[in-house]
């Protein structure tokens, strides 16, 4: 039964339809081979509506809504001259300024598409202007946008704490530090760079500026403090921080910079509800399809057949990230995520690994697998936004994706580095 699903569902992908059909197909055709026909189609309706009906889901579409209401309003270029004001000058400073700026829209939004159309459409065409190559550019923009899936709030975090059972407050704040490290190495190389190809250095501004800057800014700056201090100070969950978050991102655009209208903020709650529609059709779909899998234990199958039982907790972690490594350079992040992780599940829980960890290191893979060709969903958003050909996207990303990968290679060997920020948040 295995191979009839996996192969009418890479035909329907061949055949061009979007990734909810293979998985509903899919589905549906061993819901007809267990049952010997749909008479139990009524249990697959039933694993549908058990995948979205989890109440931590509905910070998802509260969160892309706060991402959209700032990516049409003021929030994002405010950060951006902040970052300017102070690294600006620096050898590479532009680029640290670009990928700073990713990772602090990343800490109030949580969608790494959201983060390339904010900061890439204004930086990309300062950066080639500056003399870097757009080669360069669009793979900085590209990598650089995926630390908005690990700094909190995560939407990747979400999904993977709803279907392992995880809390999202925890996986929240052990995103931080690998975050934080993957910002640093690309600065670092965004250094090298700029020297190695003699790029010019922008004027420095005086204090004054930067004060100016900081102003301007602090409205903005206030989008992590919800989220982050809130959280943690026990003041709401991660769902009511998320609607939270949307009511501080109306009243910012809509009466305090006055940037949006009502109208505006229909089309914005439109768009919003659109890929909403699209996200839980792929995690209702994708957990009808886990339970397929589970019950056909095709899953249990697979494991065994590469002696995963046998092995030990780093090995258990360097295969979790191949599969979604692998997997993400093909297929949409959140159905990876809703089809591999109860896969894995038995196996992290046997060799006893901190599923907080697990977590990290699963949605560190995700971003990765985004930004790797030949399908990561990221490089077609580039393409979507920028307007430039495939490989013109693609050429500049291997040493970004080496760099990621070293990160996920230090995070197996050192797990402090995701669990230090959790164990003082939550130490009893």
């Amino acid at each position: 039964m295995g191979w009839t699903i996996f192969s009418v569902m890479v035909v329907l992908l061949l055949m061009g339809f979007p990734m909810m059909i293979p998985l509903l197909v899919g589905a549906a055709v061993g819901f007809y081979t267990m049952f010997n026909g749909f008479g139990q189609m009524e249990t697959m309706v039933q694993q549908m509506m058990a995948g979205i009906r989890p109440a931590s889901l509905i910070a998802v579409p509260m969160f892309i809504f706060a991402a959209d209401i700032m990516t049409r309003g003021q929030s994002a270029g405010r950060l951006i001259n902040l970052v300017m004001a102070f690294v600006g000058h620096l050898r590479g400073g532009l680029a640290v300024a670009t990928a700073s700026a990713c990772t602090m829209f990343g800490a109030v939004s949580g969608s790494t598409q959201a983060t390339v159309v904010a900061i890439g459409s204004p930086l990309r065409p300062r950066m080639l202007k500056a003399g870097y190559k757009d080669s360069f550019v669009l793979a900085l923009i590209v990598n650089a946008s995926d630390i908005a899936f690990l700094i909190p709030p995560s939407i990747g975090m979400i999904i993977y704490g709803v279907v392992s059972n995880t809390s999202i407050a925890e996986l929240f704040i052990a995103g931080i530090g690998p975050g934080l490290l993957i910002l640093f190495l690309f600065s670092v190389y965004a250094w090298i760079y700029a020297i190695r190809n003699n790029v010019p250095t922008e004027d420095k501004l005086n204090w004054s500026e930067r004060l100016i800057a900081l102003r301007d800014a602090l409205w903005p700056l206030g989008f992590p403090a919800i989220i982050i201090g809130g959280i943690y100070g026990g003041i709401f969950s991660p769902t009511e921080a998320a609607a939270v978050c949307v009511l501080y991102a109306i009243l910012l655009e809509m009466v305090v910079f006055r940037e949006m209208s009502v109208a505006d903020l229909y089309e914005t709650a439109k768009s919003t509800g659109l890929i909403t529609a699209v996200v839980f059709i792929l995690v209702g779909a994708g957990a009808a399809f886990s339970w397929v899998i589970s019950f056909a234990q095709i899953p249990q199958a697979i494991l065994s057949g590469i002696g995963i039982d046998e092995m030990g907790q780093i090995g258990v972690l360097v295969v979790i990230s191949v599969a979604f490594f692998v997997g993400c350079m093909f297929v949409d992040p959140i159905v990876v995520i809703l089809v591999l992780v109860p896969i894995f599940s038995p196996v992290v829980d046997a060799v006893g690994l901190d599923p907080v960890l697990v977590g990290t290191i699963i949605v560190l893979q995700v971003a990765i697998g985004s930004a790797t060709p030949p399908f990561g969903c990221d490089i077609f958003t580039a393409i979507a936004v920028f307007k430039r050909p495939y490989m013109e996207v693609i050429r500049g990303t291997p040493p970004f994706i080496a760099i990621l990968l070293c990160v996920s290679a230090a995070l197996i060997m050192f797990p402090q580095i995701a669990l230090f920020l959790r164990d003082l948040a939550f130490s009893k």
